[in-house]
């Protein structure tokens, strides 16, 4: 059915662009098959505006609509995708014009590579690795918006101790169990794009819980949130795990077997602590408790 955003909107200096109430696209995000993650990128059919280019499904949002709602009704319509297989993540407003127009780019993440289902307005619907994305002949406005909107790949790790004891919900009671519940709470909310202090965005396919005192004893939740077993200091084990001190033979090996198939370009770590705030490398990003706790609203 033909919304009421269909049709052109103008601006004073005669140019055009498609959307009377805006436009909205969908930047679908999911991990690829040989590792790192892939993005759900449309070829659009010669006779469409900027045909033969590759850029995200969307179009133009309705009178009623919320940005997020037309991005996912245009994925539903042209690649097949259901809302209910994906979770929105962020939003951002990627192009405007004098008239008050604006595109605003929804970012979402799958638990895979979701197979689709094509409509006229596409020749193919590829999921393409995010590395890959730039050597595509890209639509133009997408081209410009895209540097701002790749992920880049994280190593997050946990001060699990520190981000437990920000959480006022008893945990002192049964550290051993509080810590469980935690790990299996973010383990849910894995993988996931997220924002960046610098308002980049982050892909995050896992997280590293260290683990001290009593909480030694709590076991992974499977492959989303590996732990390491601190044999003293947590704080010390983690500044070896950012980089700002040697690691041990075992650590060092503990390391290479979680990254293996991953191009790793940013460390961050999870923590309030001032003190191993300030031991961790100048490259390492240090992010608060409420970043993470905020995922299990």
């Amino acid at each position: 059915m033909r919304g009421d955003g269909d049709g052109w909107a103008k601006s004073e200096d005669g140019s055009r662009q498609w959307g009377r109430f805006g436009a909205a696209g969908l930047l679908l995000r999911a991990p690829a098959p040989g590792g790192g993650s892939a993005v759900l990128l449309q070829h659009r059919a010669q006779w469409s505006h900027q045909g033969g280019t590759w850029a995200l499904p969307g179009g133009a949002r309705d009178s009623h609509e919320s940005t997020t709602r037309a991005a996912v009704r245009e994925a539903e319509e042209e690649a097949g995708i259901a809302g209910s297989a994906l979770r929105v993540r962020a939003e951002r407003v990627t192009a405007q014009a004098g008239s008050g127009w604006t595109y605003t780019t929804v970012i979402a993440d799958a638990e895979t590579t979701l197979p689709t289902v094509p409509n006229g307005e596409s020749t193919e619907l590829r999921w393409v690795p995010e590395a890959d994305v730039e050597n595509l002949p890209l639509h133009p406005g997408f081209e410009a918006s895209w540097p701002s909107l790749r992920a880049v790949p994280v190593r997050l790790l946990l001060d699990t101790a520190n981000v437990l004891g920000s959480r006022p919900n008893g945990w002192w009671r049964d550290r051993v169990g509080a810590t469980g519940e935690l790990l299996a709470e973010l383990a849910r909310t894995l993988p996931r794009t997220f924002e960046l202090p610098d308002g980049g965005f982050g892909w995050l396919p896992r997280i590293e819980a260290v683990l001290e005192g009593q909480a030694r004893v709590v076991a992974e939740v499977g492959d989303r949130v590996p732990v390491h077993v601190a044999t003293g200091s947590g704080d010390d084990t983690l500044a070896s795990l950012a980089g700002a001190e040697p690691f041990a033979d075992q650590a060092v090996e503990r390391v290479r077997s979680l990254l293996a198939g991953d191009e790793q370009q940013l460390t961050a770590v999870v923590t309030a602590d001032r003190g191993l705030r300030d031991r961790l490398p100048e490259t390492v990003v240090r992010l608060s408790p409420s970043t993470v706790l905020g995922w299990l609203d």
